[in-house]
């Protein structure tokens, strides 16, 4: 009987992410122009050209450094392609150029080396104001540009490895010398496409635009072990116009998190992120979230819109955090159409997150928290529902909540709220009095029409799900 009621279980999961899918064929936002990751490029070259050896022993850092610096001769000639073959490629970090596809085969490996040596010193990102995990600089990404445009990292699902066990041991024991490097690192970039390709054991986080614009990241497999420290998947930082979508991701932290400098570094380089088109993820995040905002937000965080979101066995569904002294904004995010399952807090909106980078910050700078829609949002085997916490003195406002459904959960009570103010609307478990109101002005559909361009379809997953959650609940 047990087993049936398991199996029960799990195919009215199954029913919910379909009839949550099922509704989405309609128009829907996106923020970046066309950009094709299978551009043609009229020149190419295999890196075994240069003397690289793919026995995943042989440090090829210097083949990859003279095939793009013979490749830049190419940029104002249609661009190129550095073609990565089946094999094991060891390399230390290098840079890319503007008009370059790096493609790897099915079978190709990249592989960061282990020796800290081979990831060079470089200066603190601007909007950190020094290196995030310790003062001065931080280890350069393994691929990494800056000032660049048109770039492709792509291929036929190959596989970029950073090691990042020897990474997570030396922060577990306080033996870092600097901040730990990223997969990907692409500065003051546009026209930036990631697609095709597998990333995994992240010394930090994964994939970081920073400064950038026109950013496609696409068909995406990234993995690490769900206890290790500080892996988000995919993290863009002060950057605009930025499409995400059909990705599976499995981390220790963070699936995607918004993010737009830290403290007073962040206020002062005024670098807003804006303009995010999240679609079609499924991740498990560990101890982090499936879809973040923060706590680095000082340069603002506006117009995100998230929809058709998957995630699973992880500490917080969706997640805002920030605190006093980061200043900035989070406002107009729009996220619907999520299902989770085994999620310890589903939403949480958190006003006390997050360290400083030093004792220069303003701790009278706060955040400006606004105009958050969630919906379309069922879930089961869920913790607590949620946890909306402002400041005092600097309430969250226009939070709105419609279309949530979290079945039985197992705190009491579901809902904590304090500083907050916004509406809900068809929220079960019933959700605090801070919010428990409808908009008359938006007719129960909070900020649809007014944040977004376009007009979404808007999905009626959740009400057709009702019954089959109070199933669940059996």
């Amino acid at each position: 009987m047990k087993r049936s009621t398991t199996f029960f279980k799990s195919l009215l999961l199954l029913l919910s992410t379909f009839l949550l899918n099922f509704n989405q064929t309609g128009a829907s936002i996106s923020y970046c122009k066309k950009m094709d990751p299978a551009k043609y490029r009229p020149h190419s070259v295999k890196i075994t050209e240069f003397g690289a050896v793919g026995d995943g022993k042989t440090l090829n850092t210097k083949a990859f450094e003279n095939a793009i610096f013979y490749l830049n001769s190419f940029a104002d000639k249609g661009g190129a392609e550095l073609f990565v073959p089946a094999g094991k490629w060891l390399t230390g970090s290098f840079n890319l150029i503007s008009h370059l596809t790096l493609s790897l085969d099915q079978d190709a490996v990249i592989i960061g080396s282990t020796n800290s040596d081979r990831w060079p010193i470089i200066d603190p990102l601007p909007s950190y104001g020094r290196g995030r995990e310790l003062p001065g600089g931080r280890h350069k990404a393994l691929i990494f540009g800056s000032n660049l445009t048109d770039v492709i990292i792509t291929g036929g699902n190959g596989t970029i490895d950073g090691q990042g066990e020897i990474w997570w041991d030396r922060f577990k024991n306080k033996t870092l010398d600097f901040t730990r490097p990223h997969l990907v690192e692409l500065m003051y970039s546009t026209e930036v496409v990631i697609s095709n390709l597998t990333f995994i054991n992240s010394p930090f986080w994964a994939i970081h635009p920073v400064y950038c614009s026109q950013v496609l990241i696409q068909y995406l497999t990234v993995l690490a072990p769900l206890d290790s420290p500080n892996t988000d998947a995919i993290d863009p930082d002060s950057s605009t116009n930025v499409c995400i979508e059909d990705c599976y991701i499995s981390t220790g932290d963070d699936v995607i998190v918004i993010k737009s400098g830290w403290d007073e570094y962040g206020i002062s380089f005024a670098h807003p992120s804006s303009n995010i088109s999240i679609k079609r993820i499924i991740g498990q995040a560990g101890r982090g979230a499936g879809i973040a905002v923060g706590s680095e937000m000082s340069g603002g965080v506006s117009r995100i819109h998230a929809e058709n979101l998957h995630f699973t066995n992880s500490l917080h569904g969706i997640r805002v955090k920030t605190s006093p002294g980061r200043g900035g904004y989070v406002r107009d995010l729009h996220i619907s159409d999520v299902t989770m399952d085994n999620v310890q807090i589903a939403i949480r909106i958190a006003g006390n997150y997050g360290d400083h980078p030093d004792d220069n910050y303003d701790k009278n700078a706060l955040p400006v928290i606004t105009r958050i829609t969630i919906k379309d949002v069922v879930g089961v085997n869920i913790g607590t529902a949620g946890l909306l916490e402002g400041i005092q003195g600097d309430n969250f406002s226009n939070i709105c909540l419609v279309n949530v459904s979290f079945g039985s959960v197992k705190s009491n009570p579901p809902w904590n709220c304090s500083y907050i103010e916004g509406y809900s609307n068809l929220v079960s478990p019933e959700l605090c009095n801070a919010l428990n109101q409808v908009p008359d002005q938006a007719k129960g559909n909070c900020y649809d029409d007014e944040i977004l361009e376009g007009n979404p379809q808007t999905s009626r997953a959740s009400r057709l799900l009702s019954p089959f959650l109070n199933l669940y609940a059996l």
